[in-house]
């Protein structure tokens, strides 16, 4: 028995179908993410199971005495942010409940848990709605969007909260690292249908490539782009797409000859052309936002065709940096922004910045009118897109290129303030979260067009997947300097723990320095970071020794044998599961110890093949 099921449920707005008599349900235990085109339906969808949505046809059913937690995408908050997540209880008797505190300080951290709902910001009210949430124990979570306004530090710490605490749950995002850290089922919402693969976002990248080959389907550019995308998974971290579910030689077939995402060395000579040695340097630059130290003597170089993503904290002045870049730097609500320093563009630069507010606009010119007024096309590489071409590329399609922009979603809005941008073909991008509002097929298109832009980029973003999709290097705002990760964001998160868990941030002195990145030869520029070792340069490798070998091919035999008999224990479950469909009660229980066992067998998987590719397997 599900907890919840849809029975060809139907709903349309005006001419619009969303769901077309779907379907499904929910069954205990099980970890399912949502993904398809923005406007396809993926809210009403998750609104349905909530009951929270009315069906123009069909009906919802769920198991009697089932608790839902339900995260609308729109708050309704009243009353104290206290009241709101712990319920009025004093701070000694929810600090002494480690779920309660652990909630607490991850997401309600720099918000006054005494402020009334209504003075709260757009991002305190959604952490705090989202802990409200989590703090609480429910069958099943239906969660839409719940990253939105999440750092990405905050988003880590979702995603092994929900593994560790969450019975079930029904996800809706775009964020696709999070999709492959949480789920284990994909519903992609398409054409009023819901279609159903096995595993997260990485499985299902693999499965809709792997049905595109089979059907040779007759649109070769979206299926290129899945295979390029799918190539980039398989040549990241393992642990991207380490389960042997997935099919690793099916998926080695597929991408055989799919050359790398971007040609790091074409790009490169392009960048040079275009710019000059010098693009953005800051010199011993220090930024206050009235009393507030967001960057001390920082010194950082960007050359020709360097691809940077930056994370940090909420609040440690991301955004200010790419003004400072921009030499656009307004007044800080919390005060006059001072400066200190030198800051040089050089003499070739053409920046294009990308605000998290879109610029005003005409409301009554229509998009493409809009498009063609900054430029009729643009050479993304070596091609050459029409206005048309590029809007089209970006979602908006057919009669949206008419449309008025002041009957544009927020969707649409950020895409055609990202086409403005690429139309006027700077040669140095600065994206202030670029992925918001845009779904996923939009951000695997956006990814596309910057593999081919000959440039330099800087990229502030909480999606983890993006940034490491589109950029080289990472670099930390942490403490108020600049800081180098060779490890990228994992790196990152791993600085961050250390320093909650020693109660305050680390000094920067002990990080590497960003004054300069590698560049795509190899070389550093001055008073850049040492060379990785060989065994961290993208194709490098040590050959293990023949006791290396004999000891690796022993663990690899033990660990098929422990994943075979949790393979078995699994169909047993299973079995079990169908024969108690009337018991809610055991339902449950038997679904947590069936998560349990595939938590363990993902474990043992991802260790097998870690223990393979260090053998050359």
């Amino acid at each position: 028995m599900n907890l919840v099921n849809l029975e060809l449920a139907a709903k349309a707005y005006h001419e619009r179908v969303l769901l077309d008599h779907v379907s499904l349900g929910i069954a205990a235990g099980q970890r399912i993410g949502v993904v398809g085109r923005n406007g396809t339906g993926k809210t009403t969808l998750l609104g349905a199971l909530a009951g929270t949505q009315e069906l123009d046809s069909g009906r919802a059913t769920r198991t009697r005495d089932i608790t839902i937690g339900y995260l609308p995408q729109a708050e309704s908050l009243a009353g104290s942010v206290s009241e709101i997540v712990l319920g009025g209880l004093a701070e000694h008797e929810w600090a002494a409940d480690p779920r309660s505190r652990a909630v607490v300080e991850a997401l309600l951290g720099g918000i006054d848990l005494t402020a009334d709902a209504g003075q709260l910001s757009g991002g305190e009210r959604r952490r705090t709605a989202l802990a409200a949430l989590l703090r609480r124990s429910y069958d099943l979570l239906l969660l839409d969007e719940p990253t939105n306004h999440l750092d990405v530090e905050a988003i880590s710490w979702l995603a092994g909260y929900l593994r560790q605490y969450a019975r079930s749950y029904v996800i809706v995002t775009h964020d696709r690292w999070f999709l492959d850290a949480v789920t284990e089922l994909t519903w992609e919402l398409a054409d009023g249908q819901v279609h159903v693969y096995d595993g997260g976002y990485s499985a299902y990248v693999l499965a809709k490539a792997e049905r595109a080959r089979i059907a040779a389907a007759a649109d070769e550019r979206r299926r290129n782009l899945m295979r390029k995308e799918l190539a980039w998974l398989r040549r990241g971290p393992p642990a991207r797409t380490s389960k042997p579910k997935f099919r690793i030689e099916a998926a080695s077939a597929l991408i055989a000859d799919e050359p790398p995402a971007r040609d790091g060395v074409e790009l490169a000579r392009l960048a040079a052309a275009r710019l000059s040695k010098t693009v953005l340097e800051l010199d011993d630059v220090c930024v206050r936002a009235g009393e507030k130290l967001l960057l001390s003597h920082v010194t950082w170089q960007l050359g020709p065709g360097d691809r940077v993503g930056i994370v940090g904290v909420n609040g440690t002045g991301k955004t200010t940096l790419l003004r400072l870049l921009s030499g656009d730097l307004p007044a800080a609500e919390t005060g006059p922004v001072t400066t200190t320093g030198v800051v040089v563009r050089g003499s070739t630069v053409r920046l294009g910045y990308l605000t998290q507010q879109p610029p005003a606009v005409e409301e009554d010119l229509r998009v493409l009118e809009a498009a063609e007024r900054v430029r009729g096309s643009a050479v993304i590489g070596r091609r050459e897109l029409s206005a048309s071409q590029l809007l089209e590329r970006l979602g908006l399609r057919g009669d949206r290129q008419w449309a008025r922009i002041g009957d544009l979603s927020g969707g649409e809005r950020r895409r055609l303030q990202l086409l403005l941008i690429l139309l006027a073909e700077p040669n140095v991008l600065l994206l202030d979260e670029p992925t918001n509002d845009l779904d996923i097929e939009t951000l695997t298109e956006l990814e596309d067009l910057l593999d081919g832009w000959p440039g330099s980029v800087v990229v502030v973003s909480h999606d983890r997947y993006f940034l490491e999709r589109v950029t080289d290097h990472v670099l930390g705002l942490v403490d108020e300097q600049l800081a180098f990760l060779p490890g990228g964001i994992d790196e990152y998160l791993t600085i961050r723990e250390r320093a909650v868990r020693a109660g305050g941030l680390p000094s920067a002195g002990g990080l590497p320095s960003a004054g300069g990145l590698p560049r795509a030869g190899g070389s550093p520029r001055a008073g850049g970071s040492r060379q990785p070792s060989a065994a961290q340069q993208p194709g490098g490798s040590r050959q293990p020794s023949a006791a290396q070998q004999r000891a690796g091919q022993k663990e690899l035999t033990r660990l098929e044998r422990q994943i075979a008999r949790l393979t078995d224990d699994e169909a047993r479950l299973a079995a079990d599961l169908a024969g108690h469909a009337s018991d809610y009660a055991r339902l449950v229980e038997l679904g947590e110890q069936l998560h349990a066992l595939q938590a363990e067998r993902s474990a043992l998987e991802e260790r097998w093949l870690t223990v393979a590719e260090e053998l050359g397997g």
